[in-house]
């Protein structure tokens, strides 16, 4: 979305709704009608969740000065929150759908799927990004797509209710 935004001059607003469709209408094809409703039921209580978090003061410390703390807690937090909903047969987004009708594909694991994708964005951004800020992207997608993974693999227990 940056990435158009910055070489072609199209706002976020609109280049957002197109990728996401075009992700959703892939993995509604390739993952079903159940999955389409589950993760647009999840994209918008992430969405939901966001603007009621809009109404609070800012909490969490500003790790502006601590780049590398702040790439390596943000990547825990992305990695747990989506691999919560992934789990569920949700997704946050047209990316998350993406990287899953690729898994499915591909047979890859769902990490490496997201760490592709996310590789190849960052890759794209060096056009216009420089190398020593992309870093920081580069460290939070690969602790974001290893704790997905590790997600994935948490058994799940079974209530005796």
């Amino acid at each position: 979305m940056l990435l158009l935004e910055h070489w072609l001059h199209i706002s976020p607003a609109y280049i957002t709704p197109i990728l996401d469709l075009l992700c959703y209408g892939l993995a509604y094809r390739y993952l079903g009608k159940d999955f389409l409703i589950t993760a647009l039921f999840s994209t918008l209580c992430v969405s939901l969740f966001y603007k009621v978090w809009e109404f609070f003061p800012f909490m969490l410390p500003n790790l502006s000065d601590h780049m590398l703390l702040a790439a390596i807690l943000g990547g825990c937090f992305v990695g747990i929150g989506v691999g919560m909903i992934v789990r569920q047969g949700g997704s946050c987004g047209g990316d998350d759908a993406l990287a899953l009708v690729i898994s499915h594909l591909t047979q890859w694991r769902l990490s490496r799927c997201y760490l592709f994708t996310d590789l190849l964005v960052l890759g794209l951004s060096l056009s216009y990004i420089p190398f020593s800020q992309i870093i920081y992207s580069l460290i939070t997608v690969t602790v974001s797509s290893n704790i997905i993974d590790w997600m994935q693999k948490i058994p799940i227990k079974k209530s005796n209710v």
